[in-house]
């Protein structure tokens, strides 16, 4: 059944837009008339969809309109509908009609269709990447070829709640200290350029000697004032050289290794992409994925070339019959502790269940650090900024008393 998206009004005269699964034009027409829709432009979904005449085909937006949040909502709903026992097809039109954002909706219409056509579920969401990844594809084929299908479902959202969480904690740490440079900097920059030249006029006026420190400011304040948009163009040259070099193969390559090995921040981003790994791995054998396809998903969601080089060397090493913990050890790069895990639960036959446990120990682990940096962060750049300021405050000081001691005596 084609997929239409539409734009119409209603009788109130609001314009409204949605996707729609109908027979044809005219039951589009028709179905959404007894909505009290008027129908103004309209076009089959999908890059497939023939615009016709008299038809206005519809876009979608730059941005895929919908979040990880938006998937894991609907995986969930999913779970329940297949558990609960209703047929895949039916259990898809249910979430098409309940999913509010319209680039979701086109997308669940079209698996929909496909799936009601004859194609599995997975092929049928293999077709929409910018919804379902490599690693959701994975496990929907295995879910489906075990018979699992509304377990896997459910393993696959507790994986993306995790991811998020994960992800926003890591991103609520860093906003932080952001936006504290940003105000600092701004607050600098504003003194820099308006209020230090006004004041040092008045020094420059008495035609004193002014201390080494207030040379100094008022140097850099004529330098900042005058050469301004020198400094913007170094600044935006030196981060798009920066982009440059880090799109290339071996500036990307460098710039992981260094990630890796800066103190603080490298054992952190360790820490994450080990959690990661955990946790993909785990999920992906326990749903009935093989062994070395879980492999080639989980290093592409490492976001290091160097570990992903680690992985793949892992693997190639994994087909020719070595076990996994061995040269994941040899690396160096992975925990002493994950790779002895790793290798007990290998011996015992509990491999997903130990990948599971070293994903909770370094989740908490990777909380304690976040939270540790964030306390440690804002006394620090308190104190920076102090300095800064201190600075600026003695400079303007020191020649004022200077001043009082040379009329006074």
């Amino acid at each position: 059944m084609p997929v239409f998206e539409y734009t119409g009004v209603t009788a109130a005269g609001k314009k409204v837009k949605g996707v729609l699964d109908v027979e044809n034009a005219r039951a589009l027409r028709d179905s959404l008339r007894a909505k009290g829709i008027f129908v103004t432009e309209f076009g089959e979904g999908g890059e497939e969809g023939a615009k016709r005449p008299g038809e206005v085909e519809i876009k979608l937006p730059w941005a895929k309109g919908f979040s990880m949040r938006d998937v894991a909502v609907m995986t969930r709903q999913l779970a329940t509908l297949v558990r609960a026992g209703i047929p895949l097809v039916e259990s898809l039109r249910a979430l098409a009609e309940q999913t509010e954002k319209p680039a979701l909706k086109r997308i669940i219409s079209e698996v929909r269709q496909s799936v009601s056509e004859g194609d599995a579920l997975a092929k049928a969401m293999g077709a929409h990447p910018e919804a379902f990844g490599e690693l959701y594809v994975n496990m929907i084929r295995a879910g489906e070829s075990s018979g699992n299908l509304d377990v896997v479902l459910d393993r696959l959202t507790e994986f993306l709640d995790a991811q998020m969480g994960l992800r926003s904690k890591v991103i609520g740490a860093m906003v932080y200290p952001l936006l504290m440079v940003v105000m600092g900097t701004g607050i600098v920059a504003f003194l820099m350029l308006f209020v230090i030249p006004k004041i040092t006029q008045i020094f420059e006026d008495q035609q004193a000697a002014l201390p080494f420190i207030t040379v100094v400011l008022i140097t850099a304040s004529h330098l900042l004032g005058k050469f301004w948009y020198l400094v913007i163009a170094a600044i935006a040259g030196g981060v798009s050289w920066f982009r440059k070099w880090h799109a290339s193969k071996e500036g990307r390559r460098k710039w992981d290794v260094f990630v890796l090995r800066v103190p603080v921040f490298g054992p952190l981003a360790r820490m994450v992409a080990v959690s990661r790994f955990a946790k993909t791995l785990g999920t992906l054998l326990s749903s009935g994925v093989p062994l070395l396809t879980a492999m080639g998903i989980v290093k592409n969601i490492l976001g290091n070339t160097r570990l992903i080089d680690v992985v793949e060397d892992a693997r190639a090493n994994i087909r020719e019959g070595e076990s996994i913990a061995t040269p994941l050890q040899r690396s160096g790069e992975f925990p002493p502790m994950m790779t002895h895990m790793i290798a007990v639960g290998e011996r015992t036959g509990a491999l997903e269940e130990m990948l599971d446990n070293v994903a909770i120990a370094y989740d908490a682990e990777v909380n304690g650090r976040i939270q540790a940096m964030t306390t440690l962060l804002e006394p620090l750049m308190l104190v920076g900024m102090g300095v800064v300021v201190a600075f600026i405050v003695f400079a303007v000081l020191l020649p004022i008393l200077q001043l009082n001691q040379t009329v006074g005596a």
